[in-house]
């Protein structure tokens, strides 16, 4: 891969993550903070413990991609205690990572980097895995949020509780 075709693809990705973002920020602020300790089955994990690990994950991808190296995962912190506080990592730490993402020379993106001796590809075929990571536990937290009878935020349109609206501006 060249630099060039790596940072071209760079662009493409980051759009999705930052369009993705959007979404999961609803997601996240739609958990019902009463509810944080909710799990469903014996081996889920709670709903805070699992929105915590969305918002790690995100910086962890972003910033393992930044640095050229991702780190084995350490012990994870504990979470902030209201669904505001979560939210409010997510929404100051998420996206300077991503800033420090596309700032990447199509060099970093285009040199391969090492995930845990599973996969050894170029920097920038990690966007869409980061993305298909957010979006695989946020669709597990949403399903939390249904069987919580809460609201869920429409995701890639309506939902039960957010009908699709067509926009004013359509043909």
């Amino acid at each position: 891969m060249t630099p060039e075709q790596a940072k071209l693809l760079a662009e493409v990705f980051v759009n999705q993550l930052e369009d993705e973002f959007k979404t999961t920020k609803r997601v996240l602020a739609a958990m019902p903070e009463d509810r944080l300790d909710y799990k469903l089955g014996e081996k889920g994990r709670t709903a805070r413990e699992l929105m915590w690990h969305i918002v790690g994950s995100e910086i962890w991808f972003g910033s393992g991609l930044a640095a050229g190296e991702f780190a084995a995962p350490g012990e994870e912190e504990p979470a902030p205690p209201t669904v505001a506080e979560m939210v409010a990592v997510f929404e100051t730490q998420v996206p300077p990572v991503i800033e420090k993402v596309k700032a990447l020379t199509g060099e970093r993106l285009a040199t391969p980097m090492n995930f845990f001796n599973v996969m050894n590809v170029p920097a920038v075929l990690y966007l869409p895995f980061w993305a298909s990571h957010t979006i695989h536990h946020r669709g597990q937290l949403s399903t939390y949020l249904r069987a919580m009878n809460a609201r869920v935020p429409g995701i890639y349109g309506g939902s039960a509780d957010e009908p699709f609206q067509m926009p004013a501006t359509a043909p």
